[in-house]
This record gives structure tokens, C-alpha cells and sequence, in this order.
């Protein structure tokens, strides 16, 4: 058994898109790949208001890592999709 594995944590926002490779023990979990990225100092981002995902599957901090995945930093809805539907539906009205 590989004593790492390789994996990727990606941080995009308007204007930012990040991809760090990173090198873990085999052991580690979502919130390990993330301290060891560097992205939430470098953006200066709140770990408190981001969510984790692995290739688009919402995944908690303490989530086990495999090789090859990809963590990604998901950031709060800036607007409700229900409610903008409607607020488009009601101005083609």
C-alpha cells in the first residue's frame, strides 16, 4: 500500500481560480488537503462559511481522502435558485 496519495484542492470565485496539488499520508481527510493547499490564507477566506465537496459530491471535513480526488471549496449561495426563478419567470410575464 502507497504511504500517499496525490490530490487536488480547487477554489474558484469570480475572478479566482485556484488548483493546488498536494501530497498527503494515506490517512488524511478533506480538512488535511485543505490546511496543507495553502488556499484559505492565500484568498483570506473564512473556513466557517466555505463547504467541501469531492468531484461536485458534498463531503464534510473529516471525509477520508483517496488517490486522485478532488477537493473542492464551495462558497454560500449568494441568492436562493427558487427565488431567482421566479423573479425571472415574473419579468417574461
Amino acid at each position: 500500500m502507497k504511504a500517499t496519495i496525490d490530490v487536488t484542492v480547487a477554489y474558484a470565485a469570480p475572478g479566482i481560480e485556484t488548483l493546488v496539488r498536494v501530497e498527503l499520508r494515506a490517512s488524511a481527510v478533506v480538512a488535511d488537503a485543505v490546511a496543507a493547499s495553502g488556499i484559505l490564507d492565500r484568498h483570506e477566506l473564512d473556513p466557517r462559511q466555505l463547504g467541501y465537496a469531492i468531484f461536485g459530491q458534498r463531503v464534510a471535513a473529516a471525509t477520508p481522502l483517496a488517490e486522485g480526488d478532488r477537493v473542492e471549496l464551495t462558497r454560500p449561495l449568494v441568492a436562493d435558485p427558487k427565488d431567482a426563478r421566479r423573479q425571472r419567470a415574473a419579468k417574461t410575464r
